[in-house]
Order: structure tokens, then C-alpha cells, then sequence
């Protein structure tokens, strides 16, 4: 469960730990802001397109050889981030981090590996509960580092991270994958079988748009807090840290109820936390009380949800043909990173001006009631088919 839990953390890390320095970076790298922003969005989409191959890989060959060298590939591109010159190196160093989203897509496969739907969702609560210092700590850790050392400070922390772990996964992974798939292309082709299940769309549309809540408050926050609220890089990453208390809380609840309330209950609670909290937050702001607390109070809220939502969801997705787990989990990755680039872009684009915080408020609030729906549309295709 520790590497498991290592191996989540790092790849929250690899997202968030640098945000603070985006104005640095393209200060120092004599870059537009807009330019430089791409190495969030472009390293979402290297990741999707990653993931989709890296599950049908692992129901292959098994888990442990693909994490490994997706260790492997995140280390030495944090070595060419750190000695990028121009912009264009570092983005395609940056984009190249990618592979460590093998750590999260598989971390989850293995708990599917190893447990039913139920107890699936109790231990990713418990895991995510754990990991969730990461979102918590990680911009908190940037933003300090870049005001003592410079921006490069990050990715020497993330060759480091990335070096020692691939040690410890090395020593501690085992493999769990009992029943590999007779090849790359048989397996690859399950994925029609997975689209053509409507239940498995409930569960990925409600996992995109609870992640995507989470990503469109990283791509605006930073130009919320520095822009409207004057935030110092430290400040901000303490501001952008605070989504994950809430993201803690959450996996608690989950880890301690799951089994007792039933995964897709839980689901659903936590999709209206998070579609209400922010809706709230927006209308304080609005209302004249435009205070960085009320902004990272309604966010809190949005990890909260997602607290609540994400193990279940991740367990009810790669339940829909247990086979497919590793499929099943790249897919849905895939599709939820794809949509966290496209709502990153959008709330930095929506983000500016006076009125910035309330419309990111208001945009986090709507993405999240989009994943309310498909929740509830789980819970009416469980009770129709469950026995009379």
C-alpha cells in the first residue's frame, strides 16, 4: 500500500508542485505566460494519449515492467526541464514527464487486482486519504522553492523524487496480474466492448467532471491569486494546497463508510458538495466579500466532493469487466486527463479580470453538476437492475 500510495502521490506532484513558478518560468525562459501555461495542458494530453496505451500494455505484460519504465522516462525528462534554455526544451521535456501517470493508472488496476468492487472503494479511499498530502503539500513545497532557489529548484525535487522512487518500485513492486491477455492488439481491441457499456460511460463521465472541478481551479487559480488577490508565490501555493484538506477529509469519510453506505451513495453525496460549495463561495464573492479566503473556502468544497466521489468511481469504472481492469482505468484516465486539459485552458482563459474569482467559482460549481448527473444516472441503472 506505501508504494502504491508513493507512486499516486508523485504523479499528483508531477501536475501541481510547479504551478506557483509558472510567472517565473516564463520570465526566465523569455516566454509568454500563455506559452508556458502549455506545460500544463500539453502534458495532459501526453498523458491521455499515455495511458490509453499503458493499460491494454499492462493487461499484457503486467504492471510492474510498465511502471517501471514510466519512472524511468518522468526522471531523466525532470533532467531536461532542469537544464532547458529555451521554452520549446522545456516544454518537450515537460511533456515527456508524462510518463509517470503510469503510477496512477496502475496503483489503481492493482487494488482491482487484488479486491472486490466494495472493498476496492474502502482502499482507494484509504490511499487517496494517504496520497492526498501530495495536492496538499506539493504547491506549498514549489512555491517555497521556487522564492529561496529559482523555478529550476522543482524539477531537481522531481528527479530526485523520481530517481528514488523507481528504487523503491524496483525493490517493493510485485506483480499482480494473474491472467495477461493474449496481446497488444486483442487487448487494445476491448475497448469497443467497454464503449458499448452505458455504464461505463455514467462512471467516467462523473470521473472527468470531478477531476475536471480540480483542474480548472489549478489553471485559474494561479492567475486568480497573483492577478485579483496579490498573492506571492509562497501564498498562493498555500491557497492552492488547501483544495486537498478537503480532498482528505473526503477519502477519510470514504475509507470509514464505503462499505456501509454502499460506493455509488457516497458518489453521489460527494458530486452535490462539490457542485453547491463553489456555487456558494461564487455568490459570497459576488455579494462584495472578494477575500482569497472565500475563493479557497469554496474549492475546499471541491475537494471534499471529490473525496467522497473518486474511489468509488474509480473502482465502479474497472468493475465493468474485471478482466479489463488496467483497460478499463487507461481509458477512463485517458478521457479524464483529456478533459482536465481542455477545462485547465478554459478557466485560465475565463479566469482574468475583476470578476475572475466568481467565474471560476461558477465554472468549477457547473463542471461538477455535470458529474452529478451522470452519478445519478449510475444509481438508476444499479436499482433497474438489480433483483425485484
Amino acid at each position: 500500500m506505501t508504494t502504491l500510495v508513493l507512486l499516486t502521490g508523485l504523479s499528483v506532484l508531477s501536475l501541481n508542485m510547479f504551478l506557483p513558478s509558472l510567472r517565473q518560468i516564463a520570465v526566465g525562459l523569455e516566454a509568454d505566460y500563455a506559452l508556458v501555461s502549455l506545460s500544463i495542458g500539453g502534458y495532459l494530453a501526453v498523458s491521455a494519449v499515455l495511458q490509453l496505451i499503458m493499460g491494454p500494455l499492462a493487461d499484457l505484460i503486467g504492471r510492474r515492467p510498465v511502471i517501471l519504465a514510466g519512472l524511468v522516462m518522468f526522471t531523466l525528462a525532470s533532467v531536461g526541464c532542469l537544464l532547458a534554455t529555451s521554452v520549446w526544451v522545456f516544454l518537450g521535456f515537460r511533456v515527456a514527464q508524462g510518463g509517470i501517470v503510469s503510477g496512477m493508472v496502475l496503483s489503481r488496476a492493482v487494488v482491482r487486482d487484488l479486491h472486490e468492487p466494495d472493498e476496492a472503494a474502502r482502499q482507494l479511499g484509504i490511499m487517496g486519504m494517504a496520497m492526498a498530502l501530495a495536492p496538499l503539500l506539493g504547491p506549498m513545497l514549489g512555491g517555497v522553492l521556487d522564492q529561496l532557489f529559482g523555478w529550476r529548484a522543482n524539477f531537481v525535487a522531481y528527479a530526485v523524487m523520481g530517481a528514488v522512487m523507481l528504487g523503491i518500485a524496483w525493490r517493493d513492486w510485485g506483480e499482480t496480474l494473474v491472467e495477461p491477455s493474449a496481446s497488444f492488439s486483442a487487448q487494445f481491441r476491448t475497448y469497443p466492448t467497454l464503449m458499448r457499456e452505458p455504464v461505463f460511460w455514467a462512471w467516467t463521465i462523473c470521473l472527468v467532471c470531478s477531476i475536471g472541478g480540480f483542474y480548472a481551479f489549478m489553471g485559474g487559480a494561479p492567475l486568480v491569486g497573483e492577478g485579483a488577490f496579490g498573492l506571492t508565490s509562497a501564498l498562493l501555493g498555500l491557497g492552492m494546497g488547501s483544495i486537498s484538506g478537503g480532498f482528505m477529509l473526503g477519502n477519510y469519510l470514504t475509507g470509514r463508510y464505503a462499505t456501509r453506505l454502499g460506493r455509488t451513495r457516497i458518489v453521489v453525496l460527494g458530486r452535490w458538495v462539490a457542485t453547491l460549495g463553489p456555487l456558494a463561495g461564487a455568490t459570497l464573492l459576488w455579494a462584495g466579500a472578494m477575500h482569497p479566503l472565500v475563493l479557497f473556502g469554496g474549492a475546499i468544497f471541491v475537494g471534499l466532493g471529490n473525496g467522497l466521489t473518486l474511489p468509488g468511481a474509480n473502482a465502479g469504472v474497472m468493475s465493468v469487466n474485471p478482466k479489463l481492469a488496467g483497460s478499463a482505468s487507461g481509458l477512463s484516465g485517458a478521457l479524464t486527463i483529456a478533459g482536465g486539459a481542455v477545462f485547465t485552458s478554459l478557466a485560465a482563459t475565463l479566469s482574468g479580470g475583476a470578476l475572475g474569482p466568481v467565474v471560476l467559482l461558477i465554472l468549477m460549481s457547473a463542471i461538477s453538476a455535470v458529474g452529478l448527473i451522470a452519478a445519478l444516472a449510475v444509481q438508476r441503472m444499479e436499482a433497474r437492475a438489480a433483483p425485484a
